[in-house]
């Protein structure tokens, strides 16, 4: 599937999952160590942050320039693995304001569909590296973004079925 299609996709997905809880719904968590559907928003939106880097500096590739994608790809759809958030992107224990993560998702979303349309995505971003992957090329980091955000749908559903059962 053509990257901006995907990235369109899965962020329709997730805002439409969130948007469909009410405000207790999105700041109520299922167990005490589960993240609450807000703050699993919270925590994406923490992550594409990843748009200061695709809009930072940049330097020429000297590799194909998607070659880490399959293992973006392989690493965030094996649902059978637990992560561990890095600490930047962990979310908030405050209560959530459903617009205004809301807004603020569709505001960074809107970024990083900006940056697909008309950047260079071939280019190496240099600003900021995943310490396991290395520096990632503007097209590696919104496939990041793309499966980063599938993986949370994927917890996002789940969540939302614990917490209306």
């Amino acid at each position: 599937m053509e990257l901006n299609k995907a990235f369109q996709q899965i962020t329709e997905d997730f805002i439409s999952l969130l948007d469909s809880l009410d405000e207790n719904e999105l700041n109520t968590k299922h167990k005490a160590d589960d993240w609450s559907p807000g703050q699993i928003g919270d925590h994406i939106l923490k992550s594409y942050a990843s748009a200061e880097v695709m809009n930072g500096r940049t330097e020429l590739t000297h590799r194909k320039p998607d070659e880490k994608v399959t293992t973006i790809k392989d690493t965030f759809t094996d649902f059978t693995i637990r992560m561990k958030s890095p600490q930047a992107i962990l979310p908030s224990e405050k209560r959530l304001d459903k617009q205004r993560l809301l807004q603020n998702l569709r505001d960074r979303i809107a970024q990083i569909e900006t940056i697909i349309k008309e950047k260079n995505l071939s280019d190496t971003c240099i600003d900021f590296a995943i310490p396991e992957y290395g520096p990632f090329t503007v097209l590696e980091w919104a496939w990041f973004n793309t499966y980063h955000t599938q993986r949370h749908v994927h917890q996002l559903k789940d969540v939302m079925q614990s917490i209306k059962s």
